[in-house]
């Protein structure tokens, strides 16, 4: 989310979920402008160009398309998988991803209406695919718009959807019909997403598998397999330029480890692995498997785009021929991932950068086929219990109602009195608190000049970026400087204490 700066203390952390911006400039949210002359006339100009080839349909679009809107990179989210019969109710998991984890992101396999209604009003960043047999009926322009018409627009501005997937590695399906769709559905699912204004705020793109590459070792030799580079890649990543989407990839070190190589897969202190066409030194398989996708891009004159890690985990439970598979390991790859890609580090051949990253997979699904592992990816049981924990889960403010309420906080008092307690105590949000209530505690307390700069754009709290979690770090702000009043913490009835620390990560409270 991109951050304005203004010199009015209650604005300036103003909750910016529906700002938009432009090349650079600021214009209004989608559901407050009225369609313009530049639609129709993209509109129209896209019309005119369905039947020409990709290459010139991707050409065209670039001379009219106006920057979309690209999520913040760096985050963490999970790919919320439905292959089960024991997973709880769609609301009951939005509310549990909202209030107890940091998770802001949630990529689904389809557009289950259900899900998209569960996560209305979270703030959280969805993304949605068209399952790979719909793919050819998606080059028809007709049936983009229905689609568009029916799994989308009834669900946003108040679900944020953010991405639209076409299939899900599709090119080493080795399905010709699909493969060749594959970029035409793309560009008229964009077109249908002109038509209907919502381009600015919803990008495209496709995930792939690292079979894409024809060759991968030393990173820096990467290479897309040779035909579909030139045939598919190359006008894909044009459209991906195109229309500022990233290219999304799905990397598995646990796929492509062995005894031998499980420290490097792991993160874990070992030798390294040099590339000796560049001398560099690579610690970890993932940095390995990225730079590689990263070289191919490259061959094909496309190193500029994002790439997005699309799928990636471990299991917790597997065979007894794989290795290294419990519950310890998962753990120690997935957290040592989190940590990874949001470091700042990024790879040897693309440093200083973090990566949008989806753990694969939110919950274990038991009717998914192949071997054991298959069905125990999950950083969470259907119960919603943690089946490991790599620091993603949040406290939770217990119930409760302050004593002596008051309808909104009061300014320091001079002489504070401390309650008397036996540790130290937090106020949160309250459980089922409306947003908008929350919004104002925000505005009142940043509006006193107290320092609200952490849950501003890249302050140590600005991630989960939503209303409740931002209120959550400035009512506790208040309630800590004000002397730990219990009237402090009332927000008109919407706050609580609770003696458990809700600190993460660098966020301190």
């Amino acid at each position: 989310m991109l951050h304005v700066a203004v010199p009015n203390p209650i604005h300036k952390v103003k909750h910016l979920k529906l700002l938009f911006f432009s090349h650079g400039g600021l214009v209004p949210p989608l559901h407050q402008r009225s369609p313009s002359s530049l639609t129709h006339q993209k509109l129209a100009m896209a019309k005119q160009f369905i039947p020409l080839s990709s290459s010139i349909l991707v050409a065209v679009i670039s001379l009219f398309l106006v920057s979309t809107l690209v999520p913040g990179v760096g985050s963490i989210g999970v790919n919320y998988g439905t292959v089960a019969n024991n997973l709880p109710p769609p609301p009951q998991v939005a509310h549990f991803l909202l209030e107890s984890t940091v998770i802001n992101r949630v990529k689904l396999y389809d557009a289950n209406p259900d899900i998209l209604k569960a996560f209305a009003h979270t703030g959280i960043a969805v993304t949605v695919t068209v399952p790979n047999d719909q793919i050819p009926r998606l080059t028809k322009l007709n049936f983009a718009r229905q689609w568009v018409e029916d799994n989308v627009q009834p669900y946003t501005p108040a679900t944020n959807i953010v991405r639209i997937l076409v299939g899900n590695e599709v090119i080493t399906t080795a399905d010709k019909m699909l493969i060749g769709n594959l970029v035409p559905a793309m560009q008229t699912l964009h077109i249908a997403l002109v038509a209907a204004s919502l381009d600015r705020r919803i990008q495209v793109s496709t995930p792939h598998s690292l079979g894409v590459l024809s060759n991968s070792s030393p990173p820096s030799s990467g290479k897309f397999r040779l035909g579909y580079d030139i045939h598919v890649l190359k006008p894909l990543l044009s459209f991906l330029r195109a229309t500022k989407s990233p290219f999304m990839i799905n990397p598995y070190p646990f796929f492509g480890c062995s005894p031998d190589t499980l420290d490097y897969a792991l993160f874990r202190p070992n030798a390294g692995v040099l590339d000796e066409n560049t001398g560099l030194l690579y610690t970890n398989m993932l940095d390995a498997q990225l730079d590689a996708v990263f070289s191919a891009m490259k061959v094909l004159g496309f190193d500029d785009l994002e790439i997005v890690i699309a799928e990636t985990g471990w299991p917790s439970m597997g065979d007894s021929t794989q290795v290294g598979v419990d519950a310890n390991v998962a753990s120690e790859y997935n957290g040592n991932l989190k940590r990874h890609v949001s470091s700042g580090a990024g790879t040897p051949l693309m440093p200083n950068r973090t990566f949008e990253t989806y753990i694969f997979a939110l919950f274990n699904e038991d009717l998914k086929p192949g071997p054991t592992s298959e069905r125990n990816f999950g950083l969470f049981q259907p119960d919603m219990t943690p089946v490991y924990d790599i620091g993603i889960l949040r406290p939770t403010a217990r119930s409760s109602i302050p004593n002596n309420p008051t309808p909104v906080p009061r300014a320091a008092p001079s002489n504070p009195t401390p309650r008397s307690s036996k540790g130290k105590q937090w106020c949160l949000p309250k459980t089922g608190s409306d947003d908008n209530a929350l919004q104002r505690n925000i505005d009142y307390v940043c509006g006193l000049g107290l320092d609200c700069g952490p849950i501003q754009q890249h302050g140590a709290c600005f991630l989960p970026n939503t209303v409740r979690a931002h209120a959550a770090f400035a009512m506790n702000l208040y309630y800590q400087s004000t002397g730990n009043n219990d009237s402090d913490c009332d927000f008109d009835q919407t706050g609580a204490i609770t003696n458990v620390d809700p600190s993460y990560g660098k966020c301190q409270y």
